[in-house]
C-alpha cells in the first residue's frame, strides 16, 4: 500500500489542479466526471444531496447549512474546495475530514480508470467524496460546486434544492466576460422540476434564473424577498418573513453573512417541504455553532485580540468591499494589511477598494499562481497604496506584528491561498 504523501504527489502530479496552475484545469465538459462515477457505480445517486453555487457566499452557505443539518440529526456530508491546509479538509461526515487511508485505497481503486480517463485533480476528487458519502452511508451531502456551474464537476447530482448565492466578477476568463454570463454558468445547476433559490435578487442578473428555471420548470425563490435579514453587529441578525421574526447568532460574524443567511434560510424551507424534519432550534443552533459542527477556517477569524488581528479569504471585488465596508466598522488607531494575490485575476478592481491610508505588507503565497511579490508591490503603488514587500506569508505577518501597536488591527488576505499560509491558523 502507498503511503498517504505518494498518493497526493501522484494526484497532483498526474491531474491539473486549478488551485496551482489556473485555466489550464479547467474541463469544459462533464464526460470525465461522468465516466469517473459509472465506473465506481454511480456512487452520486446513493445519498441526497444539496448543490450550492454562486461567485461569493458559497462556502460560508454550505457550511452553515451542513450545520443544519447535522443539529438536526442528519449524518452529513460535506464537499467543498478549495482545501486550506489539509487535502482531507474538502471531504467531511460531520465535521470529520477523510481519513488518510480512504484517500489511499479509493486511488489505488480507481488507478486504472485514471490512466485511461486522464480526469483533472478535481474531477477525481469530486468523484472520491461521492465514493466516500455512498461508503459511509450519509442522509444527505451538501456539495459546493468548485467553478462556475453549468460545466463543473459536481453539477452531475439531482439534488433535493439548488443554491445560489450571490454573482459578482471572479473568473471572466473561464466563465465569461458578463454577469450575464457568469450567472448563466451559476444557473446551470437549476435542473428539472427541482426547487431552485437564489440568495439575493440583483436586477442586472435576476432574469438569467427567471428564464432558466422557467425552461426547466423549477420553482424558483429569491431568498431576500422572502427574508429581510438584517445585521445587527457581532455576528447578530434578525431575519424577518411573513411568518415572523427570528434572531440568529451566527458563529460566522462577518456582516456579509446578510446576504447569505437569507439563502440559508429558505433552503430550509425547500427541504422542510421535502420532508427533512428540522426545527427552529436545529438552525439556531447549527447558526449558532458552524464553525464547531464543520471545522470551517477563515472567514473573518479573529486570530488576536490585542493588536486585533482577522483573516478573511474573500477574493475578488464583491468579496473584498464587503471585508472592507467590515473592517470600517472596527475600531483601530491604525490599520496593517497584510495582502497577496494570485496573478490570473485583474488586480486593479480590488486594489482599487483598499484604503489608503492602511500600512502595506505585500506577500506571496506558495503556490505557482501567486502574483509575485515586486509585481504587486508596484501595481498597488499605482493606486496609492503603499507598503514594503516581504515575499514570505508568515513573515509579513511578523513584520506587521512587530509594527502594529496595541491598538491597531492588523488583517491578513486578498488570496484565499494567503490565508492557507498562515502558520497555525
Amino acid at each position: 500500500m502507498e503511503s498517504y504523501q505518494a498518493t497526493l504527489d501522484y494526484l497532483y502530479s498526474r491531474l491539473p489542479m486549478f488551485q496551482r496552475i489556473g485555466a489550464a484545469a479547467y474541463k469544459e465538459d462533464l464526460t470525465n466526471t461522468l465516466a469517473l462515477c459509472q465506473a465506481l457505480g454511480n456512487p452520486e445517486r446513493a445519498f441526497k444531496t444539496v448543490h450550492v453555487a454562486g461567485t461569493n457566499g458559497k462556502g460560508s452557505s454550505s457550511h452553515m447549512l451542513a450545520a443544519i443539518l447535522q443539529s438536526a440529526g442528519y449524518k452529513t456530508g460535506l464537499y467543498t474546495s478549495p482545501h486550506l491546509k489539509n487535502f482531507t479538509e474538502r471531504i467531511k461526515i460531520n465535521g470529520q475530514e477523510v481519513h488518510q487511508s480512504f484517500v489511499i485505497d479509493f486511488v489505488e481503486r480507481i488507478k486504472p480508470a485514471i490512466e485511461t480517463i486522464e480526469p483533472s485533480f478535481f474531477e477525481t476528487t469530486v468523484a472520491m467524496a461521492f465514493d466516500y458519502f455512498r461508503k459511509e452511508k450519509v442522509d444527505v451531502a451538501v456539495i459546493e460546486v468548485g467553478l462556475g456551474g453549468r460545466l463543473d464537476s459536481t453539477n452531475v447530482i439531482t439534488p433535493e434544492v439548488s443554491l445560489i448565492t450571490n454573482i459578482s466578477w471572479d473568473h471572466a476568463d473561464l466563465l465569461g466576460d458578463t454577469l450575464q454570463k457568469i450567472a448563466g454558468e451559476k444557473a446551470g445547476i437549476i435542473k428539472p422540476h427541482i426547487p431552485s433559490v437564489v440568495s439575493e435578487r440583483q436586477e442586472e442578473v435576476a432574469d438569467v434564473f427567471i428564464a432558466k428555471a422557467r425552461k426547466e420548470n423549477s420553482p424558483l425563490t429569491f431568498a431576500s424577498e422572502i427574508y429581510e435579514v438584517d445585521a445587527l453587529g457581532d455576528g447578530n441578525f434578525s431575519a424577518r418573513s411573513h411568518s415572523g421574526s427570528n434572531r440568529y447568532q451566527l458563529e460566522l460574524k462577518g456582516a456579509y453573512q446578510q446576504k447569505n443567511l437569507a439563502g440559508v434560510l429558505a433552503t430550509v424551507d425547500e427541504l422542510r417541504k421535502k420532508g427533512f424534519a428540522i426545527s427552529n432550534e436545529n438552525v439556531s443552533d447549527g447558526l449558532k455553532r458552524t464553525v464547531q459542527l464543520t471545522q470551517l477556517k477563515g472567514r473573518w477569524q479573529k486570530l488576536n485580540d490585542s493588536p486585533l488581528t482577522v483573516c478573511d479569504t474573500g477574493h475578488n471585488e464583491a468579496g473584498i468591499a464587503e471585508v472592507m465596508h467590515q473592517i470600517q466598522q472596527q475600531k483601530f488607531e491604525t490599520l496593517h494589511i497584510v495582502w497577496g494575490m494570485v496573478k490570473d485575476k485583474s488586480p486593479d478592481r480590488v486594489l482599487a477598494l483598499l484604503p489608503k491610508t492602511a500600512k502595506y505588507y505585500f506577500c506571496q503565497a506558495s503556490i505557482p499562481r501567486a502574483l509575485p511579490v515586486a509585481e504587486l508591490q508596484a501595481k498597488a503603488k499605482t493606486f496609492g497604496l503603499d507598503g514594503v514587500a516581504i515575499e514570505e506569508v508568515n513573515k509579513a505577518i511578523a513584520e506587521a506584528r512587530k509594527m502594529a501597536s496595541p491598538n491597531d488591527m492588523i488583517f491578513i488576505g486578498g488570496s484565499t491561498f494567503v490565508v492557507a499560509d498562515i502558520d497555525n491558523l
